[in-house]
């Protein structure tokens, strides 16, 4: 399993307290919200707050092309990536 998908499962584990799973639990290609871990939008706001606390993330508005990185864990594990070297290429 990818270091920062892990991350980000047990991210979503302890932010959104869902203490019965492990990230074994959680397909980094299963969908997030609705069908899959059936996640809600109170849980997606959250789930941005802690994003943005332990990966520096710029969350500015919700929009589509959000929502689309918000989708997987996979899909989230790539949007803290291009994050992060957004972060790194405006630092250097």
């Amino acid at each position: 399993m990818d270091e920062l998908e892990l991350r980000i499962k047990r991210l979503i584990i302890d932010s959104l307290k869902l203490e019965d799973l492990t990230p074994d639990d959680i397909a980094s290609d299963e969908p997030l919200f609705v069908e899959g871990l059936g996640l809600d939008s109170i849980d997606a706001l959250e789930l941005g707050v802690a994003l943005r606390k332990t990966f520096g993330l710029t969350i500015e508005t919700v929009t589509d092309d959000l929502k689309l990185h918000f989708r997987t864990v996979s899909t989230l594990a790539e949007f803290v990536r291009s994050q992060q070297k957004d972060i790194e290429h405006h630092v250097a």
